[in-house]
Protein backbone atom coordinates (compact mmCIF):
# COMPACT_ATOMS: atom_id res chain seq x y z
CA UNK A 1 0.00 0.00 0.00
CA UNK A 2 1.88 3.04 -0.88
CA UNK A 3 1.89 5.30 1.81
CA UNK A 4 2.85 9.65 1.81
CA UNK A 5 4.53 10.40 4.99
CA UNK A 6 5.34 14.28 5.80
CA UNK A 7 8.06 15.37 8.34
CA UNK A 8 10.41 12.72 7.07
CA UNK A 9 12.72 14.86 7.01
CA UNK A 10 12.35 14.64 10.84
CA UNK A 11 12.29 13.18 13.87
CA UNK A 12 9.04 10.88 14.17
CA UNK A 13 8.45 11.08 10.19
CA UNK A 14 11.79 9.84 9.62
CA UNK A 15 11.96 6.49 11.67
CA UNK A 16 7.87 6.14 10.19
CA UNK A 17 9.42 6.00 7.04
CA UNK A 18 12.02 3.59 7.80
CA UNK A 19 9.75 1.17 9.89
CA UNK A 20 7.51 1.34 6.89
CA UNK A 21 9.73 0.47 3.88
CA UNK A 22 11.07 -2.36 6.78
CA UNK A 23 7.49 -3.63 6.28
CA UNK A 24 7.57 -3.40 2.49
CA UNK A 25 5.59 -0.95 1.45
CA UNK A 26 6.33 1.97 -1.49
CA UNK A 27 6.75 5.51 0.75
CA UNK A 28 6.45 8.60 -0.42
CA UNK A 29 8.00 11.60 1.44
CA UNK A 30 7.13 14.93 0.80
CA UNK A 31 10.38 17.46 1.42
CA UNK A 32 11.82 20.49 0.75
CA UNK A 33 14.92 20.91 -1.48
CA UNK A 34 16.77 22.03 1.22
CA UNK A 35 15.61 19.56 3.53
CA UNK A 36 18.56 17.28 4.87
CA UNK A 37 17.34 13.68 4.25
CA UNK A 38 20.83 12.03 4.92
CA UNK A 39 19.12 9.73 7.68
CA UNK A 40 16.58 8.07 4.25
CA UNK A 41 19.38 8.20 1.58
CA UNK A 42 19.92 4.18 2.43
CA UNK A 43 16.41 3.78 2.03
CA UNK A 44 14.49 3.39 -1.55
CA UNK A 45 11.81 6.36 -0.88
CA UNK A 46 10.35 8.52 -3.19
CA UNK A 47 10.78 12.06 -2.75
CA UNK A 48 8.14 14.57 -4.08
CA UNK A 49 9.54 18.02 -3.41
CA UNK A 50 7.21 20.49 -2.12
CA UNK A 51 6.04 22.38 0.98
CA UNK A 52 2.61 22.09 3.26
CA UNK A 53 2.36 25.54 1.87
CA UNK A 54 2.22 24.62 -1.87
CA UNK A 55 -0.68 23.16 -3.07
CA UNK A 56 0.26 22.04 -6.54
CA UNK A 57 3.36 19.91 -4.68
CA UNK A 58 0.64 18.26 -2.17
CA UNK A 59 -1.29 17.21 -5.02
CA UNK A 60 1.43 15.56 -6.89
CA UNK A 61 2.21 13.84 -3.38
CA UNK A 62 -0.97 12.49 -2.86
CA UNK A 63 -2.32 11.30 -6.29
CA UNK A 64 -1.19 7.64 -5.82
CA UNK A 65 -1.12 6.45 -2.37
CA UNK A 66 -3.85 4.64 0.03
CA UNK A 67 -2.38 6.53 3.35
CA UNK A 68 -1.33 9.59 4.36
CA UNK A 69 1.01 10.00 7.94
CA UNK A 70 1.01 13.66 8.22
CA UNK A 71 4.01 14.13 10.82
CA UNK A 72 5.06 17.36 9.78
CA UNK A 73 4.37 20.63 12.39
CA UNK A 74 6.26 23.19 14.43
CA UNK A 75 6.57 21.06 17.75
CA UNK A 76 9.18 23.06 19.50
CA UNK A 77 8.69 25.21 22.57
CA UNK A 78 9.44 28.28 21.58
CA UNK A 79 8.95 29.92 17.67
CA UNK A 80 7.17 32.80 16.31
CA UNK A 81 3.28 32.85 15.93
CA UNK A 82 3.64 32.52 12.71
CA UNK A 83 5.46 29.76 12.55
CA UNK A 84 3.19 27.78 14.75
CA UNK A 85 0.07 28.80 13.04
CA UNK A 86 1.45 28.30 9.21
CA UNK A 87 3.15 24.81 9.88
CA UNK A 88 0.39 23.14 12.41
CA UNK A 89 -2.89 25.07 11.14
CA UNK A 90 -2.54 26.58 7.45
CA UNK A 91 -0.43 23.29 6.53
CA UNK A 92 -2.71 20.86 7.85
CA UNK A 93 -5.68 22.36 6.13
CA UNK A 94 -3.87 22.43 2.98
CA UNK A 95 -2.91 18.57 2.98
CA UNK A 96 -6.12 18.11 4.28
CA UNK A 97 -7.62 19.79 1.07
CA UNK A 98 -5.50 17.60 -1.10
CA UNK A 99 -6.12 14.38 0.67
CA UNK A 100 -10.06 15.34 -0.32
CA UNK A 101 -9.10 14.82 -4.13
CA UNK A 102 -6.95 12.25 -3.65
CA UNK A 103 -8.28 9.24 -5.39
CA UNK A 104 -6.96 6.30 -3.91
CA UNK A 105 -6.84 7.24 -0.44
CA UNK A 106 -8.24 4.99 2.65
CA UNK A 107 -6.61 6.27 5.39
CA UNK A 108 -5.59 9.89 6.90
CA UNK A 109 -3.38 9.38 10.04
CA UNK A 110 -2.99 12.92 11.89
CA UNK A 111 -0.29 12.86 14.84
CA UNK A 112 -1.62 15.31 17.04
CA UNK A 113 -0.22 15.40 20.67
CA UNK A 114 -1.69 15.35 24.45
CA UNK A 115 -0.69 18.77 24.87
CA UNK A 116 -4.27 19.52 23.51
CA UNK A 117 -5.96 18.61 26.21
CA UNK A 118 -4.49 21.76 27.94
CA UNK A 119 -2.16 20.30 30.57
CA UNK A 120 -4.77 19.16 33.08
CA UNK A 121 -3.43 18.22 36.62
CA UNK A 122 -4.86 14.71 36.45
CA UNK A 123 -4.30 12.99 32.68
CA UNK A 124 -7.29 12.47 30.88
CA UNK A 125 -8.43 10.20 28.49
CA UNK A 126 -9.72 10.79 24.50
CA UNK A 127 -13.56 11.30 26.23
CA UNK A 128 -12.08 14.73 27.61
CA UNK A 129 -12.47 17.54 25.48
CA UNK A 130 -9.51 20.19 24.59
CA UNK A 131 -8.77 23.09 26.09
CA UNK A 132 -6.98 26.11 24.76
CA UNK A 133 -3.92 27.02 27.13
CA UNK A 134 -2.46 29.92 25.93
CA UNK A 135 0.31 28.53 24.53
CA UNK A 136 0.90 28.75 20.89
CA UNK A 137 1.78 24.45 20.37
CA UNK A 138 -1.25 23.57 22.12
CA UNK A 139 -3.09 26.35 20.42
CA UNK A 140 -2.40 25.17 16.60
CA UNK A 141 -1.93 21.92 17.29
CA UNK A 142 -5.41 21.99 19.00
CA UNK A 143 -6.63 23.85 15.86
CA UNK A 144 -5.47 21.77 13.29
CA UNK A 145 -7.05 18.34 14.51
CA UNK A 146 -10.57 20.70 14.65
CA UNK A 147 -9.18 20.52 10.88
CA UNK A 148 -8.96 17.05 10.88
CA UNK A 149 -12.12 16.28 12.61
CA UNK A 150 -13.71 18.62 10.15
CA UNK A 151 -12.56 17.04 7.15
CA UNK A 152 -13.98 13.78 8.72
CA UNK A 153 -17.53 15.10 9.91
CA UNK A 154 -18.36 16.76 7.16
CA UNK A 155 -16.13 15.71 4.07
CA UNK A 156 -16.18 12.11 5.11
CA UNK A 157 -12.33 11.87 4.88
CA UNK A 158 -11.31 8.63 6.70
CA UNK A 159 -9.01 10.18 9.23
CA UNK A 160 -7.51 8.74 12.54
CA UNK A 161 -5.69 11.06 15.24
CA UNK A 162 -2.84 9.91 17.57
CA UNK A 163 -2.23 12.05 20.78
CA UNK A 164 1.57 11.04 21.75
CA UNK A 165 2.70 12.01 24.91
CA UNK A 166 6.39 12.91 25.43
CA UNK A 167 8.82 11.31 22.31
CA UNK A 168 12.25 10.69 23.13
CA UNK A 169 14.63 8.28 20.96
CA UNK A 170 17.55 8.77 18.66
CA UNK A 171 17.82 11.80 16.38
CA UNK A 172 15.20 13.61 18.86
CA UNK A 173 16.09 16.70 19.65
CA UNK A 174 14.19 18.59 22.95
CA UNK A 175 14.25 15.74 24.79
CA UNK A 176 17.27 13.50 23.40
CA UNK A 177 19.45 15.53 22.71
CA UNK A 178 18.91 18.60 24.37
CA UNK A 179 18.46 16.95 27.59
CA UNK A 180 21.91 15.66 27.11
CA UNK A 181 23.65 18.59 26.61
CA UNK A 182 21.84 20.28 29.62
CA UNK A 183 23.28 17.48 31.31
CA UNK A 184 26.60 17.71 29.62
CA UNK A 185 26.79 21.07 30.82
CA UNK A 186 25.27 20.41 34.32
CA UNK A 187 22.23 23.37 33.72
CA UNK A 188 19.55 20.61 33.37
CA UNK A 189 16.62 21.70 36.05
CA UNK A 190 14.08 19.35 37.71
CA UNK A 191 10.62 20.90 38.89
CA UNK A 192 9.54 19.99 42.14
CA UNK A 193 12.21 17.60 42.13
CA UNK A 194 11.29 15.84 38.73
CA UNK A 195 8.15 14.37 40.39
CA UNK A 196 5.75 14.54 37.53
CA UNK A 197 4.99 11.62 35.34
CA UNK A 198 6.87 12.47 32.16
CA UNK A 199 4.76 10.40 29.53
CA UNK A 200 7.64 8.91 27.98
CA UNK A 201 7.33 7.60 24.77
CA UNK A 202 9.91 6.12 22.59
CA UNK A 203 9.88 7.18 18.87
CA UNK A 204 9.56 3.46 16.93
CA UNK A 205 6.85 2.81 19.26
CA UNK A 206 4.87 5.62 18.56
CA UNK A 207 5.51 4.94 14.84
CA UNK A 208 4.20 1.61 15.00
CA UNK A 209 1.43 2.27 16.50
CA UNK A 210 0.52 4.69 13.91
CA UNK A 211 1.05 1.99 11.17
CA UNK A 212 -1.22 -0.21 13.44
CA UNK A 213 -4.17 2.35 13.67
CA UNK A 214 -3.88 2.63 9.91
CA UNK A 215 -4.97 -0.41 8.96
CA UNK A 216 -8.08 -0.99 10.89
CA UNK A 217 -11.67 0.13 9.77
CA UNK A 218 -12.52 0.81 14.08
CA UNK A 219 -10.11 3.46 13.74
CA UNK A 220 -11.72 5.81 11.34
CA UNK A 221 -12.61 8.79 12.93
CA UNK A 222 -11.45 8.03 16.32
CA UNK A 223 -8.31 9.77 18.77
CA UNK A 224 -5.68 7.76 20.68
CA UNK A 225 -3.60 8.78 23.53
CA UNK A 226 -0.09 7.20 22.92
CA UNK A 227 2.32 6.76 25.64
CA UNK A 228 4.72 4.04 26.92
CA UNK A 229 2.85 3.49 30.30
CA UNK A 230 6.04 3.48 32.33
CA UNK A 231 4.95 5.85 34.95
CA UNK A 232 8.52 6.96 35.04
CA UNK A 233 9.03 10.49 36.49
CA UNK A 234 11.45 12.98 35.03
CA UNK A 235 13.28 12.38 38.06
CA UNK A 236 13.88 8.76 36.57
CA UNK A 237 14.12 9.38 33.39
CA UNK A 238 17.10 12.03 34.07
CA UNK A 239 18.93 9.75 36.31
CA UNK A 240 18.96 7.09 33.86
CA UNK A 241 19.92 9.15 31.24
CA UNK A 242 22.61 10.88 32.91
CA UNK A 243 23.74 7.19 34.27
CA UNK A 244 23.62 5.73 30.52
CA UNK A 245 26.09 8.80 29.31
CA UNK A 246 28.28 8.98 32.41
CA UNK A 247 27.26 11.91 33.93
CA UNK A 248 26.22 13.35 37.58
CA UNK A 249 22.30 13.69 37.71
CA UNK A 250 20.92 17.23 37.91
CA UNK A 251 21.54 19.46 41.16
CA UNK A 252 19.50 22.23 40.00
CA UNK A 253 16.16 21.79 41.36
CA UNK A 254 13.27 24.37 40.98
CA UNK A 255 9.53 25.22 42.30
CA UNK A 256 6.86 25.71 40.28
CA UNK A 257 6.30 28.92 40.79
CA UNK A 258 9.99 29.86 40.38
CA UNK A 259 10.20 27.78 37.51
CA UNK A 260 7.57 29.90 35.80
CA UNK A 261 8.28 33.14 37.06
CA UNK A 262 12.00 32.99 35.59
CA UNK A 263 10.31 31.62 32.46
CA UNK A 264 8.28 34.39 31.82
CA UNK A 265 11.13 36.71 32.76
CA UNK A 266 13.80 34.87 30.11
CA UNK A 267 10.53 35.42 27.56
CA UNK A 268 9.89 39.01 27.59
CA UNK A 269 14.10 39.53 27.65
CA UNK A 270 13.92 37.07 24.11
CA UNK A 271 10.84 39.51 22.94
CA UNK A 272 12.09 42.74 24.09
CA UNK A 273 15.57 42.07 22.54
CA UNK A 274 14.64 40.03 19.62
CA UNK A 275 17.24 37.35 20.70
CA UNK A 276 18.03 34.47 18.64
CA UNK A 277 18.04 31.02 19.47
CA UNK A 278 15.41 30.25 22.77
CA UNK A 279 15.04 31.48 26.33
CA UNK A 280 16.51 29.45 28.94
CA UNK A 281 13.24 28.73 30.31
CA UNK A 282 9.80 28.64 28.76
CA UNK A 283 6.31 28.30 30.02
CA UNK A 284 5.50 25.33 27.85
CA UNK A 285 8.81 23.67 28.48
CA UNK A 286 7.82 24.47 32.92
CA UNK A 287 4.47 22.39 31.88
CA UNK A 288 5.70 19.98 30.58
CA UNK A 289 8.73 19.41 33.57
CA UNK A 290 5.91 20.07 36.26
CA UNK A 291 2.11 18.70 35.24
CA UNK A 292 1.60 14.68 35.50
CA UNK A 293 2.07 13.66 31.67
CA UNK A 294 0.79 9.85 31.70
CA UNK A 295 -2.36 9.90 29.54
CA UNK A 296 -3.70 6.90 29.62
CA UNK A 297 -3.40 4.15 26.73
CA UNK A 298 -6.29 1.97 27.30
CA UNK A 299 -8.31 2.84 24.23
CA UNK A 300 -5.44 2.29 21.89
CA UNK A 301 -4.83 -0.90 23.66
CA UNK A 302 -8.38 -2.44 23.34
CA UNK A 303 -9.05 -0.85 19.50
CA UNK A 304 -5.51 -1.88 17.99
CA UNK A 305 -3.50 -3.70 20.78
CA UNK A 306 -1.21 -1.64 21.72
CA UNK A 307 1.89 -2.47 23.55
CA UNK A 308 4.97 -0.59 23.42
CA UNK A 309 7.65 -2.86 22.22
CA UNK A 310 10.82 -0.94 23.15
CA UNK A 311 11.29 -0.16 27.03
CA UNK A 312 12.64 3.02 28.99
CA UNK A 313 15.68 1.56 29.34
CA UNK A 314 16.23 0.24 26.36
CA UNK A 315 15.22 3.07 24.71
CA UNK A 316 17.75 5.31 26.38
CA UNK A 317 20.32 2.86 25.50
CA UNK A 318 19.54 3.50 21.99
CA UNK A 319 19.36 7.52 22.49
CA UNK A 320 22.85 7.74 24.40
CA UNK A 321 24.02 5.18 21.53
CA UNK A 322 23.07 7.49 18.80
CA UNK A 323 23.94 10.58 20.48
CA UNK A 324 27.79 9.15 20.67
CA UNK A 325 27.50 7.97 17.36
CA UNK A 326 26.61 10.81 15.71
CA UNK A 327 29.27 12.69 17.35
CA UNK A 328 27.17 14.75 19.32
CA UNK A 329 27.37 14.92 23.20
CA UNK A 330 30.08 12.49 24.52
Amino acid sequence: MPALVTGASGFLGGHLAEMLIDQGEEVFVLVRSSSSTTHLSHLPVRPIIGDLADPASLGRAVESVTRIFHCAACSTDWAPWERFYSANVTGTENLLTAALQAPRLERFVHVSTTDVYGYPAVPCDETSPTVDAGLPYNQTKRLGEMAVRNAQAIDGLPVTILRPATIYGPRGADFTREVASLLRYRIMATINCGEARGGFTYVQNVAGAMIDASLLPATVGQAYNIADATNATWADYLRLFAAALGYPEPWIDLSEETAVSLAKFFEGLHRLLNLPGRPLLTRHAIKLLSVDQEFPIDKARRDFDFSPAVSLEEGIARSVAWIRHSSGIR
